[in-house]
């Protein structure tokens, strides 16, 4: 047996202990992708202010409409589409404000341990920049940009779940890094 089928069999068995009802495989379920959850959040909005309400609000619709969940095996794109319609719901994709809180998103960025005290300060001068500069990317390159670099997700799943082809998927990426190395150079105002 591969590890391939280990974990999809483990994957739907957890998924049908949720289904029956098991507070223990919810809580593990929620464990395992929570992380990535709020990270789509963020690349639909860009607003890090948002993404525990709205994380909340992806969980409570997963548990609600878990029994539609025809193949375990769909999870992931499943969770995707609960995630990426509920911050669009929001209203944030189109409202771009600027971000009232930067947290750093369950430790992706930046992680805020330091030797000193002046490196502490720099990396987190360092860790609000490029979170601004993330926000500010329009979400048709911030959406792929997180997924990639904060998820690490592969330029092909990104396209599955974005419904789009590799190449563009690639093509919004390296918009995306251009805009970031533009903007924090000071050429482009974020």
């Amino acid at each position: 047996m591969t590890s391939a089928t280990t974990d999809a069999e483990a994957l739907h068995e957890l998924v049908s202990e949720v289904q029956r009802g098991s507070r223990p495989a919810a809580d593990a379920l929620v464990r395992e992708h929570d992380t990535w959850v709020r990270s789509v959040i963020y690349g639909v909005t860009g607003r890090t202010d948002l993404v525990d309400d709205i994380a909340q609000q992806v969980w409570t619709r997963a548990w609600q409409r878990l029994d539609s969940l025809r193949d375990p095996q769909r999870l992931r794109s499943w969770l995707y589409a609960i995630a990426r319609n509920a911050a669009v719901d929001a209203g944030q994709a189109r409202k771009r404000q600027p971000s009232l809180g930067l947290d750093d998103l369950g430790g992706h960025v930046g992680d805020g341990r330091a030797r000193n005290p002046l490196r502490t300060a720099l990396g987190d001068e360092l860790r609000r920049t490029l979170l601004r500069a993330v926000e500010a990317l329009p979400a048709i390159y911030r959406e792929p940009f997180v997924l990639r670099h904060l998820e690490d997700w592969s330029y092909a799943r990104i396209g599955e779940l974005l419904s789009l082809p590799i190449d563009t998927v690639e093509t919004r990426l390296v918009r995306a890094r251009r805009l970031l190395r533009e903007m924090l150079a000071g050429k482009v105002e974020p």
